[in-house]
């Protein structure tokens, strides 16, 4: 898959399949539109598109008002992207003059003129230019007027479910990690690198490896302890992981940290991307470390089991 950041590198094509949105998180929907874009390439011999935007639009259009997390940095959406078996990938940027395109203005500037699209597929919500104020009547308008088809996927075509990213956030931030994971279609992800902690969980027998968040539009999932996979150089580790605000421990505050089995390394300044297996509990507060010690304990044994199922 060949990525671009910006419309002057793109190369001249003599057709393109294209589809167009944010894509966050890459669901089971998005798959099923990425699918039929990539059939019809086949099918008409031309190079297949996925046309997205950074950032994403609210976070330019109300960036004082904007409690909007993402599923998926730009990086994991690349990443999540290249299994999906588009040719190419622009990452157009989302700015002022870019939300201020009439949806003619959009088609014929962009999609036309730019990438010479000769069919156009879209989900069956599909909305885009100013306001979103184009629809699938629009496109199909704009395509007589410029010469390009447009294809349209049913609502009940995308697994029988409208599932969308919201639904998933929403699941995510209640804890209903397994609805979250089968609308995702893959386990839920977060990425961040090791910093240094207080290392009470090595006092207790159980070193964690605390977790820094460098993206600040990522979604975070509920409080609670999960049990994961955690991705490092080196390989892949089961672990059980804590997001909460540690109330047993005065002054801590909010954190992430995992404890991974059969690990001792020093990773500190790494990289760890953590696939989120399964949500064991929610968050306690104890009387004593002992306590607290006990339930770790059974939480890396639950986390086990989790993990052994899967």
């Amino acid at each position: 898959m060949q990525v671009y950041h910006n419309l002057d590198d793109i190369p001249h094509f003599d057709g393109l399949v294209l589809t167009q949105g944010t894509f966050d998180g890459v669901h089971l929907g998005h798959v099923k539109v990425l699918e039929t874009v990539v059939e019809e390439a086949r099918k008409t011999g031309l190079e297949s598109m996925l046309l997205t935007f950074f950032p994403h639009p609210r976070l330019v259009l109300y960036p004082d008002d904007n409690p909007i997390r993402m599923l998926s940095s730009l990086d994991e959406k690349i990443q999540q992207l290249e299994n999906c078996g588009i040719d190419h990938l622009l990452v157009l940027p989302f700015t002022s003059e870019v939300a201020a395109l009439s949806p003619l203005d959009f088609v014929r500037g962009v999609l036309v003129n730019k990438l010479h699209v000769h069919t156009m597929i879209v989900g069956y919500d599909h909305r885009f230019g100013k306001n979103r104020e184009g629809s699938f009547t629009d496109l199909l308008q704009f395509g007589e007027m410029l010469n390009f088809s447009v294809k349209e996927i049913p609502a009940g075509e995308i697994d029988h479910i409208a599932v969308s990213s919201t639904r998933i956030r929403k699941a995510l931030l209640s804890g209903e990690l397994e609805q979250a994971n089968q609308l995702l279609g893959r386990p839920y992800t977060i990425a961040g690198k090791v910093v240094h902690g207080r290392k009470l969980g090595r006092t207790l027998g159980f070193p964690t490896a605390n977790i820094e968040i460098e993206d600040p539009y990522k979604l975070i999932p509920a409080t609670g302890v999960y049990a994961v996979k955690a991705h490092l150089p080196s390989g892949v580790y089961g672990g059980a992981m804590n997001i909460g605000f540690n109330p047993s421990v005065p002054g801590k505050g909010f954190s992430i940290e995992a404890h991974l089995f059969g690990f001792s390394a020093d990773i500190y300044e790494i990289a760890i991307r953590f696939e989120m297996i399964a949500y064991l509990r929610q968050e306690y507060t104890f009387d004593n470390l002992d306590d607290l010690k006990q339930q770790i304990a059974k939480d890396c044994e639950d986390a086990k089991m989790a993990l052994g199922a899967v």
